[in-house]
């Protein structure tokens, strides 16, 4: 072998330096105190860009189902409280309150400002329910059981 070739025992081409990527390519050439400090002019990045908001474009505004849901739930409860005897009376009360919520809730789905019609309808019709048709009908109940109770 000859003195300006190293030693490879006889594997592979002679090995030459390693070559540094192009600038651009590959790792970023460092100049400076180290990685992870800035390059450049210190300081913070510039702002993006703010565009006007043009009317009718952008996202559009979430639904409000706050009080069909607050109609269907106060009218399930007020259903349930009706009918039992000893809650009968906040039944009628949580029945009233599913009335009120229910029908804001309709018309907020009507204008389109909620998505829960149905949910809204089924809270005002369950809040009929507990404050009307059940308390006569237990009403109607209890009327029949003393009027067939005095007989004997």
């Amino acid at each position: 072998m000859s003195d300006t070739q190293p030693n490879h025992g006889g594997f592979g081409p002679p090995s030459q330096p390693p070559q540094q990527p192009a600038p651009g390519y590959g790792y970023p050439q460092q100049s400076g105190p180290g990685y992870g400090y800035p390059q450049g002019q210190p300081g913070y990045p510039a702002a993006p860009p703010v565009y006007p908001q043009t009317p009718g474009y952008g996202m559009p505004a979430q639904p409000s189902n706050g009080m069909g849901t607050t109609g269907l739930v106060l009218g399930i409860i007020g259903v349930v409280c009706s009918l039992t005897f000893i809650f009968w009376f906040f039944g009628v009360i949580l029945g009233i309150l599913g009335i009120i919520f229910g029908a804001i809730g309709r018309g907020k789905a009507t204008r389109g400002e909620a998505t829960n019609k149905g949910a809204a309808t089924a809270g005002l019709v369950c809040g009929i329910v507990a404050t009307v048709v059940l308390p006569l009908l237990g009403l109607l109940v209890f009327a029949s059981f003393m009027s067939s109770s005095s007989t004997f």
